[in-house]
């Protein structure tokens, strides 16, 4: 009989084991217990030629499978010259290189592998190779000229330097050629490389850049060549003209005239450039004039004197009042234009650390301002795109996104990451903004960024989460469906525009359905237009609606058109009969006048003009703020012939206007009594 053991304890451990656990675990032993692999030993000639006819059948099996991987290739020839088996690798750079001559890895480690192996005449026969098939690729041609220097062999790196220029190569290549006779002292044939370079630039106009004639003046200069340096200068400044004036020629003019103490001359080219650069385009030219005359002129002790005066005047206002950002932009503004980069962050700093004690956003208004300005310093004076960044992060991390934010600094920050080429970091950046704060400015912002990467999808989904965050937006709605439109989707469009106008509450209905009616006039959809009209109607019966719709049936370019106007004319008048709105009434009357006046005929102008009101004028009493009698006040009325319940006060005002007639026939007749002798006489 088996044994059976009894549990004495049965209450459950302290550390208790799952199954995932004890799955890991498994595992994670059975990696463990792999034995290693095999260490393979090779004896004699039998297996090595063996171990190398696998390796070789493998290699081939795989170029077999797929030519076009040039890894493949390398790998086999590097193994082959890891085999001292040079002529192999050979044989197989050259069937790779009938498959992809263009490939520059291929060249490049075809050309180093016979280098190492001392392989000289070989290496210079695919360095030709590669610079004859491939012309364009710099990377040849340094290597080439780098290899016949190393080798001592300067006639063939100058002659090959020369095949070089002949392709007319970029500036780099230029200069290289120039510090290879450099470092051999070959200053004449510098010069004369200079030169070459310099017409090239002038004529074939390869390199017409100012910089390039600077350098070649310091190259005259740093060899004490100082005629020819000044003759470099000449020729750049009548060579550019005052067409293409640059500052940074006549700086450096200026600057190596300052070298050799030629003062009056750094002078007057100073004033020359001034003269004829716009003001916008010599920034640089003034502030290096500025320093010149403080350095050799008079004004050096009177300009410091009033630069520390007005620092010092500052210093005392921001320490009255550190929270004064008024202050601190006059203060940021006056070491800007004077100090250093080192300087200008400092100040930057103890300005940004008095934040606002109240986290109201109208106290935070202009302190954003300084984070904003100390950015753009950051970006466009001091080039440091990764402080820039951080500026921009700590800025948005210190708001509080929760009471209020700042959409600018959200878009300030995107458009930042997109000027540097970052596009996930700027939409992660504006993804997040809309997930924390969402305001309308921030999905604006990100909608036309989107548009301007015609991402059109992401468009989409933007509006949709634009429109759940602030359905009453109409703007956005129009904007969405102008969207689609464009895009050329009109069912979606129209789609939209029925979401719009069946939101319970608007900003602006009003533009929402013309825009609406325009969309659908746009497409020649004018059953749909009229139904948008009379729906429109229902909603309000607004005299500007009615005159729209009027108008819309003449446009509409068919031949009961004018039927149709005069059709919606008389439903409106007819509709405006019980608006207490009188002037809106005249204003129907007067757009129906003014149709009938150009295609009525004189039965219908006629018509119109009997329905046209009268206008006189009457008093009502007013009454104060606190009930009080606050005298009378006249204005305009109108009666209109149609409405029968005031012809009783018509008939009225008739016959009190032909009483006061009568009356004043009586009193004239009182004034001239001759006349009344006259007349009995008759």
């Amino acid at each position: 009989l088996p044994l059976t053991l009894q549990v004495k304890n049965k209450a459950p451990a302290e550390v208790q084991i799952t199954a995932e656990q004890l799955l890991r675990e498994a595992k994670e032993r059975e990696l463990e217990l792999l034995p290693p692999p095999p260490q393979q030993k090779i004896t004699d000639v039998e297996e090595l030629n063996d171990y190398k006819l696998r390796k070789r059948k493998t290699f081939e099996d795989n170029i077999r499978k797929n030519r076009t991987v040039i890894s493949n290739w390398i790998k086999y020839a590097q193994w082959e010259e890891s085999l001292k088996e040079i002529q192999r690798a050979r044989s197989i750079y050259e069937r790779a290189l009938d498959v992809d001559y263009r490939n520059v890895t291929l060249w490049l480690k075809y050309a180093e592998m016979e280098m190492k192996n001392r392989q000289v005449n070989h290496a210079r026969n695919i360095w030709d190779r590669a610079i004859t098939t491939l012309p364009r690729v710099n990377q040849f041609w340094y290597k080439y000229t780098y290899m016949e220097e190393m080798l001592g062999n300067v006639a063939g790196s100058r002659q090959v330097f020369e095949r070089w220029m002949e392709w007319q190569p970029e500036e780099q290549a230029w200069h290289s050629y120039i510090n290879f006779e450099l470092r051999y002292k070959e200053v004449d044939r510098a010069r004369s490389i200079y030169e070459r370079y310099i017409l090239f630039s002038v004529l074939v106009i390869v390199h017409p850049d100012v910089k390039n004639w600077i350098k070649y003046a310091r190259f005259e200069e740093k060899h004490s060549y100082f005629a020819h340096a000044r003759k470099v200068y000449e020729r750049a400044v009548e060579f550019f003209g005052e067409e293409h004036m640059d500052e940074h020629l006549y700086v450096a003019f200026a600057k190596f005239e300052e070298n050799q103490k030629e003062f009056e001359r750094v002078r007057v080219i100073y004033k020359y450039a001034l003269d004829r650069i716009p003001k916008q385009d010599a920034q640089n030219l003034f502030k290096n004039y500025t320093i010149f005359e403080k350095k050799f002129g008079d004004r050096r002790g009177i300009e410091d004197i009033i630069v520390s005066k007005r620092r010092f005047q500052y210093e005392e206002e921001v320490k009255a009042n550190p929270h004064n950002y008024d202050a601190w932009f006059d203060y940021l503004r006056l070491v800007e234009s004077d100090a250093d980069a080192d300087t200008v962050r400092e100040v930057y700093e103890r300005a940004i650390a008095n934040v606002p004690p109240i986290q109201e956003k109208r106290h935070w208004k202009r302190y954003i301002y300084l984070w904003i300005n100390y950015a753009l310093y950051e970006e466009l004076e001091a080039k440091d795109v990764e402080r820039t960044r951080q500026v921009y992060q700590a800025c948005i991390e210190l708001l509080p996104h929760k009471k209020f934010t700042f959409a600018k600094m959200w878009l300030l920050y995107a458009q930042f990451e997109i000027r540097q080429k970052n596009l996930p970091l700027a939409r992660r950046a504006l993804g997040t903004s809309i997930g924390k704060c969402p305001k309308n400015k921030l999905f604006k912002g990100y909608i036309e960024l989107e548009l301007q990467l015609r991402e059109f999808d992401r468009c989409r989904k933007l509006y949709e989460k634009f429109l759940e965050f602030a359905p009453e937006n109409c703007t956005s709605w129009i904007k969405f469906a102008e969207l689609e439109t464009i895009l050329g989707d009109i069912d979606r469009a129209r789609a939209i525009y029925e979401l719009a106008i069946g939101q319970p509450r608007l900003d602006m209905p009003e533009v929402l359905w013309k825009s609406y009616i325009d969309f659908e006039i746009e497409q020649e959809e004018y059953e749909r237009t009229r139904n948008l009209y009379r729906r429109l109607l229902q909603r309000t019966q607004h005299v500007k609606v009615w005159i729209s719709f009027a108008q819309f049936e003449l446009s509409a370019g068919r031949e009961e058109r004018l039927q149709r106007c005069r059709q919606i004319y008389e439903e409106a008048n007819k509709a405006m009969r019980s608006c207490e709105e009188k002037e809106e009434r005249v204003m129907l009357l007067e757009s129906w006048r003014s149709f009938e006046e150009e295609f009525g005929s004189d039965t219908t102008k006629e018509r119109i003009d009997k329905l046209m009101p009268e206008k006189i004028k009457k008093r009502r009493k007013l009454q104060a703020e606190d009930g009080s009698d606050a005298g009378w006040e006249e204005y305009y009325d109108y009666i209109f012939p149609e409405d029968t319940a005031n012809q009783p006060n018509l008939k009225l005002l008739a016959m009190a206007k032909l009483w006061k007639k009568q009356q004043q026939e009586s009193e004239a007749a009182a004034m001239d009594p001759d006349k009344d002798i006259d007349e009995s006489q008759t």
